[in-house]
């Protein structure tokens, strides 16, 4: 038996949905609803059953199917009832309890500590990534909690509000639910700053008969200028702006609220595209149009689906308005978005596999969602690095830019090509070596800018991103890749060199037995390390010394005191190098050494020895690229003097735009960094590239890697680097 507020849901849902076995299920859910919360009240003091009904009719009002209306009137029976998930899948099929379980699962969150409420939040857009319904319900819900939060706590309202405005609003944004994201800004903002909500309505409502009278009189201008031009297939509708926006213009942009341009707006909505453009030549030619107020969305829409004209222009009695020019279609999407495009139709098999790959084409950062969502397991910070992620790359992104195809790629403030680069791909990013916009070279630290071309150079052979691209990307995601690819490279450069220094161990005890997984996890699990490949990455790090190894596969401990004594002896005595190379071969006291002219290693890299077919010792950084095709018999441990007095030649190699003075501009930064040009070759590329490769003189690796960060800071440079010959 339904009663008064149920018919107040059915006279929305009746208007679309006409199958009787629809309407049906949903009047069951209902039933079920009622029967289950009742006796249960609303902090307001209202009958619970209110609030589902209230959430499913504003779902209703935006187009939502039975299934989401069912689980709209069926998402706190889980929570709050003894109703379970089975009897929900037996009664109304596994398609409304997957949405009521995704639901469920958000409504148990609670929002305390800043570590919860970063984790609740992942899982709340991840569920989103699953099924949008889950979202729209979510959405819904916030907005008559919202509604009643007058009944809250002060302090969970404030929170609540911020929470809206930090999540909610933006992501009803980013769906094009411009009816709701409006009403969810203007009432959380009501909460979290009473005295600016309350000083911009009264701004707003000061002179609210003065403007309701001046859209009368601009509206009816309008009319008869359309109808005197052939359109008849219109309408004209006038309004102000929300609360908030006009709140972030004032407080946020810094404008006083008589600078506010588009304060009033006065929409225009017609039968067909063409009709759009019309009206718009002729509102130009009435009405004075303000310079660089013009867009065209229909052109090009917004990631969100949104497609209108906007103009701004002077009426003749001096007041300045925004015209806004759509279809009816689009005025469909303009208010609901993306519930409009795929809202209920009768007939249409509903499939949510098929609606999740349709909104990831058209919404390209719905597309972006998902990825980031699969990519979970990657991201190492956790749940509030995924967060941030998803509030300042994508509910954040206010940047539009095009790809040389015409692809919309939308970017935060600040991006840079470097940015632009990993949205594309992470490949695309690790190979990027330079970029240009607008058929301009232009370098990676480029602001980029809504409305630029932006095309990326790629080559296989780069070394890939340096850790001075952290300091240059503004995306989370973009800084994410590029730690991750550092993390790996720097990773697998020190499992070599472990590598590399165990087998000269084994080489000098006389072992052939192989080091296998087992053995590493049975003597060094205890440290953390799980393989043969982390076991070599703790040797470079010198966590784990190669000696015990040895001693663990021959089965006898070292003499841990001897070691120590070895190590104090080894580090503090002050050994002063009269050798020209300032290396020193332990046990020889006056070997022929030769620094390899390969790679010119310099006191801090890692080196070893070789001993050459002639006799001689020849020094390789452990980083050489002809470290790997030596042979292991003929190397050798060597190292630094600790007090060398002399410098030492290495190369560098520089790339940067084909520019007169930027070959000037480095070799200005090396002479004030007080270091010695032995030798400099120049060359162009066929790709306009400058390569700039060095051969300097300096003492050690600390003021090289100096040298390298003063060039980075050289804007124009793509990429600086030891170079090997």
């Amino acid at each position: 038996m339904v009663d008064s507020l149920f018919e107040s849901l059915a006279k929305v849902y009746e208007e679309y949905i006409l199958n009787e076995q629809d309407r049906n299920q949903i009047e069951k859910a209902y039933i079920l609803a009622r029967n289950s919360h009742q006796g249960q009240l609303r902090k307001s003091g209202e009958p619970y059953i209110t609030h589902p009904v209230a959430v499913a009719i504003i779902l209703a009002n935006v187009g939502s199917g039975p299934n989401t209306l069912q689980a709209a009137l069926l998402h706190d029976v889980v929570e709050d009832t003894s109703v379970t998930l089975m009897d929900l899948s037996k009664e109304f099929g596994k398609d409304v309890a997957f949405i009521v379980d995704g639901v469920t699962k958000l409504t148990k969150l609670e929002f305390h500590d800043a570590p919860s409420q970063a984790d609740n939040h992942q899982k709340m857009l991840i569920a989103m990534a699953k099924d949008i319904r889950v979202i729209l319900i979510k959405i819904a819900d916030r907005l008559h909690n919202m509604r009643t939060l007058d009944s809250m706590r002060p302090e969970n309202q404030i929170r609540i509000a911020k929470e809206t405005l930090e999540i909610y609003a933006p992501i009803a944004h980013k769906l094009g639910l411009f009816v709701i994201k409006a009403e969810l800004e203007d009432r959380a903002l009501k909460y979290a700053e009473p005295a600016k909500y309350y000083e911009v309505s009264r701004l707003i409502q000061s002179k609210k008969d003065e403007r309701e009278e001046s859209i009368n009189n601009i509206t009816g201008v309008i009319d008869k200028l359309l109808k005197d031009n052939g359109l008849t297939n219109y309408k004209i509708k006038g309004r102000i702006k929300n609360i908030y926006s006009i709140y972030k213009k004032m407080y946020i942009n810094k404008r006083s609220f008589e600078d506010i341009y588009d304060l009033l707006a006065i929409r225009i909505i017609v039968d067909k595209v063409e009709s759009c453009y019309q009206s718009l030549g002729l509102i130009h030619a009435n009405f004075t149009p303000i310079p660089r107020r013009f867009k065209d969305y229909i052109a090009v829409p917004k990631p969100n689906l949104y497609q209108s004209l906007h103009t701004t222009v002077l009426f003749n009695d001096g007041t300045l308005f925004e015209v806004q020019i759509r279809t009816k279609e689009m005025d469909d999407v303009a208010e609901l978005g993306v519930a409009a495009h795929w809202a209920y139709k009768e007939n249409k098999n509903y499939s949510k596999e098929r609606e999740q790959f349709e909104m990831a084409q058209k919404l390209k950062w719905y597309g972006e969602l998902l990825k980031m969502s699969e990519d979970i397991d990657d991201i190492s910070s956790g749940s509030e690095e995924f967060v941030e992620s998803v509030k300042g790359d994508i509910l954040g992104a206010n940047v539009y830019v095009f790809t040389p195809k015409g692809e919309v790629i939308e970017l935060p403030k600040g991006a840079t090509p470097i940015d632009f680069a990993y949205r594309i791909h992470s490949d695309v990013g690790n190979k990027m070596v330079g970029a240009t916009v607008n058929n301009k070279i232009v370098s990676l630290d480029s602001e980029l800018k809504t409305g630029d071309i932006v095309s990326v150079r790629t080559n296989k052979s780069s070394f890939g991103p340096s850790e001075s691209w952290l300091k240059i990307a503004k995306s989370n995601h973009a800084k994410h890749k590029i730690k991750s690819f550092l993390n790996k490279k720097n990773a697998e450069m020190l499992a070599e060199t472990g590598k590399d220094i165990i087998l000269r161990e084994l080489n000098n005890n006389k072992i052939s037995e192989d080091i296998t997984d087992e053995f590493v996890k049975e003597h060094f699990s205890k440290n953390g390390v799980r393989n043969l490949e982390d076991l070599y990455v703790e040797i470079a790090k010198n966590n784990i010394s190669a000696k015990t190894v040895i001693a663990k596969i021959v089965g006898t401990e070292i003499n841990k005191e001897q070691y120590l004594q070895r190590q104090m002896e080894k580090t503090t005595r002050a050994i002063h190098s009269t050798s020209e190379t300032g290396v020193i071969v332990e046990g020889l006291t006056n070997p022929q050494i030769k620094l390899g002219s390969c790679c010119f290693p310099i006191p801090g890299d890692n080196i070893l020895g070789y001993v050459s077919k002639v006799g001689g010792i020849v020094v390789h950084d452990i980083n050489c690229p002809n470290v790997i095709s030596l042979d292991q018999n003929r190397k050798i441990e060597v190292y630094w003097a600790t007090k060398v007095d002399r410098k030492f030649p290495t190369l560098l190699k520089i790339i940067g735009p084909s520019k007169p003075t930027f070959l000037y501009d480095i070799v200005k930064i090396v002479n004030a960094s007080n270091v010695n040009v032995a030798e400099m070759n120049s060359n162009t590329t066929q790709s306009l590239e400058t390569v700039i490769k060095l051969k300097i003189l300096i003492e050690d690796k600390e003021k090289l890697e100096k040298l390298i960060a003063n060039i980075q800071k050289v804007s124009d440079v793509y990429s600086v680097e030891r170079d090997y010959r």
